[in-house]
């Protein structure tokens, strides 16, 4: 949702704005207010994202309000005067609503102001992957993330050693295919050959990693990354 505010000193066209916004899925409504002072307030306790804004107001009008602002809020002015419109296009508003404006021509200025709000949003955090198919014979075999213990390569396959499993899962697969499907922080590569979950490791030899008397070997290449994983992390 976007939160938006409208501010304009003609009680009428509050209305107008209050109802039009009413009517727009993705808009929230926070307050309507009768100049940039009462504007300025509401600003200092909510968030605001989107302001439909008149220019002309007693005391302070909508451009001095913008000029005094560090971080406005996306901005759509809603003025009777065209002649408003390039120096307000100087401030980086999203769009100019001109009085008396149809609800259609609102929208536009609204689905605008959505795009710009959507690309100002930070990504979402990758969801962690639990668990992903790989073929097995023609038929796609479920394997749980938590459930590896380690995977071996075989040139172009693959084997994926499970706790819950006593024969290894073998799939046509690139170790570097299957080390993207992972969460890197929690498998170790110990050898071009091998990429072991560091939680099942119960042990670490010279040049070996154990998972209970499973032995896995650590080349003198891949050798550092089992050192940093020992010695955990450094301040």
């Amino acid at each position: 949702m976007i939160r938006c505010i409208a501010v304009d000193d003609e009680h009428l066209v509050r209305e107008l704005l209050e109802d039009s916004i009413r009517q727009v899925p993705f808009l929230e409504l926070v307050a309507t207010c009768k100049n940039a002072m009462e504007a300025m307030e509401v600003m200092q306790r909510e968030q605001v994202d989107l302001m439909f804004l008149d220019i002309q107001m007693p005391r302070l009008n909508g451009l001095q309000l913008l000029q005094s602002l560090q971080r406005p809020p996306l901005v759509i002015l809603v003025t009777a005067y065209e002649k408003y419109a390039l120096e307000g296009y100087n401030f980086q508003v999203v769009d100019y609503l001109l009085k008396p404006f149809s609800f259609e021509r609102f929208l536009k200025a609204c689905q605008r102001a959505g795009d710009l709000f959507r690309l100002q949003q930070p990504p979402a955090p990758a969801r962690a992957i639990t668990d992903f198919f790989v073929n097995v014979e023609y038929v796609q075999v479920k394997i749980v993330v938590a459930d590896i213990e380690y995977i071996e390569g075989l040139k172009d396959y693959i084997k994926i050693h499970l706790s819950s499993a006593a024969r290894p899962i073998l799939t046509r697969m690139t170790m570097k295919a299957i080390a993207e499907k992972l969460p890197a922080e929690e498998f170790v590569r110990t050898h071009k050959s091998y990429l072991v979950a560091v939680k099942k490791i119960t042990s670490v030899k010279r040049d070996l990693v154990c998972i209970g008397e499973k032995e896995i070997p650590v080349s003198d290449f891949f050798k550092e990354n089992v050192t940093r994983l020992v010695q955990g992390p450094q301040n």
